[in-house]
Order: C-alpha cells, then sequence, then structure tokens
C-alpha cells in the first residue's frame, strides 16, 4: 500500500473497522506509524488522540483484531479494517461501539 496517496489531516487518518462478517465495530483513527505498524504485524494498531500515542487494539484488555483486509475509499481520506475480531471491540464490553441509537441515551 503506498501510504503516500493518502489524505491525512493533521496527520490523522478515520478508520472505520469492519468484522468479517459485515459488523461495524469501531470508528478509530491513524498515523502513518500506525498504519505501518498494524501492514507489519498483521494486527490493528492506531492512534490515541487522548492519549497522544499509538496503541495496538487489544494490548491491555486481549480483544485483538487480526487484519484480513484494508481497503481506502474513493477520496483516500478514509480506511476500512476487516478484521477478524477477538472478544468485544468496545472499551465498555459490548462488541459493538455502536450500540445506542441516536435519541436512546445522552453521549455524556
Amino acid at each position: 500500500m503506498d501510504l503516500s496517496k493518502l489524505r491525512f489531516v493533521n496527520g490523522l487518518i478515520p478508520v472505520v473497522v469492519q468484522d468479517v462478517g459485515g459488523e461495524v465495530l469501531m470508528l478509530a483513527y491513524a498515523n502513518e506509524e500506525a498504519i505501518r505498524k498494524t501492514l507489519e504485524t498483521g494486527y490493528a494498531h492506531y492512534y490515541s488522540r487522548s492519549r497522544n500515542k499509538l496503541w495496538m487494539k487489544g494490548e491491555t484488555s486481549g480483544n485483538v483484531q487480526r487484519i484480513v483486509e484494508i481497503r481506502v475509499d474513493c477520496d483516500c481520506d478514509s480506511l476500512l479494517y476487516i478484521v477478524e475480531q477477538k472478544g468485544n471491540a468496545c472499551h465498555t464490553g459490548n462488541r459493538s461501539c455502536f450500540f445506542r441509537r441516536l435519541g436512546d441515551e445522552d453521549c455524556s
């Protein structure tokens, strides 16, 4: 993958994560280093905006994401990681971060 073609904003690119069965699991951000680490290891790495550091999904929980395929959108400004998810993707303990409907609960 030629990373020079990707359109990063402030050094980051959004990554939608989908399991091999088609369920959308989460949205995260990656910088170039995270993408390179993902390609090197075969496991999803991201850039934490709140902690300002690289992290591997599941590094503490064990809920890793093995990369099956990486796709890029038509504008080269977002990525889709298709993964085999071990355990839950969401830090709340839910399989997907998208477990609420708008209006069901406040985002606080």
